[in-house]
């Protein structure tokens, strides 16, 4: 489904990725691990077609990305940064804004699976009228995470999104997504609870290599 093939990546004259190739497969699970620089977001990057590698190809779902692929691509995932770039207002009023958006078509707007969301997340039951300035930082994660849910797609790249949360909240988390076969899940955290699964498949960015 995602394949990286010989992929070189250099940022102001600084080697960020050399001669790297993996391949996903469709449903799998994948963290990655690596130091600060070593690449992470930056394979994010350039799956979505914001950056391009120096040398080689990244392949989505058969298309080789670049600029005219690009906007299919990210239209079929659901991106959470780990800046969690939401916006300001109420919550009601984001999601309305949300399901308007022509690329959001599936969006799931119905009360019952917006209530069974925030319920399974541990919200409290008016937080849909609150501001989102006043969220917390971990509020401001989940309620990302339910929004990238409600858009009703399978790919999920999801970076750094459980750092803000309590170890009860970062398990929850996690295993929703691990949970979903259907899924392809792609994972930058740190947090161990991502991998405690046996389904979840681990790879090293510093040495190019899955962990066994």
């Amino acid at each position: 489904m995602i394949k990286f093939h010989n992929i070189h990546l250099s940022y102001n004259g600084k080697k960020i990725i050399q001669d790297l190739s993996f391949e996903i497969k469709q449903g799998e699970k994948v963290v990655f691990l690596g130091k600060s620089g070593s690449g992470k977001s930056s394979l994010f990057s350039l799956i979505l077609g914001f950056i391009e590698p120096s040398e080689g190809e990244v392949i989505f779902d058969g298309m080789c990305v670049d600029e005219k692929s690009a906007w299919d691509i990210r239209k079929k995932i659901a991106y959470i940064d780990q800046d969690v770039s939401i916006g300001t207002g109420k919550i009601l009023d984001l999601l309305n804004v949300v399901s308007r958006f022509k690329t959001n078509v599936h969006f799931d707007y119905t009360q019952g699976k917006i209530n069974d969301l925030l319920r399974y997340f541990e919200f409290e039951s008016d937080v849909i009228n609150k501001n989102i300035e006043d969220l917390s930082g971990g509020e401001r994660q989940r309620l990302a995470i339910v929004i990238s849910v409600l858009l009703k797609r399978n790919i999920f790249f999801l970076d750094e999104v459980t750092s803000a949360l309590d170890k009860h909240l970062k398990k929850k988390v996690a295993n929703y997504f691990v949970e979903r076969k259907d899924w392809t899940s792609l994972v930058i955290s740190h947090d161990p609870v991502w991998i405690e699964s046996p389904s979840v498949k681990v790879f090293n960015l510093e040495n190019g290599e899955w962990k066994q």
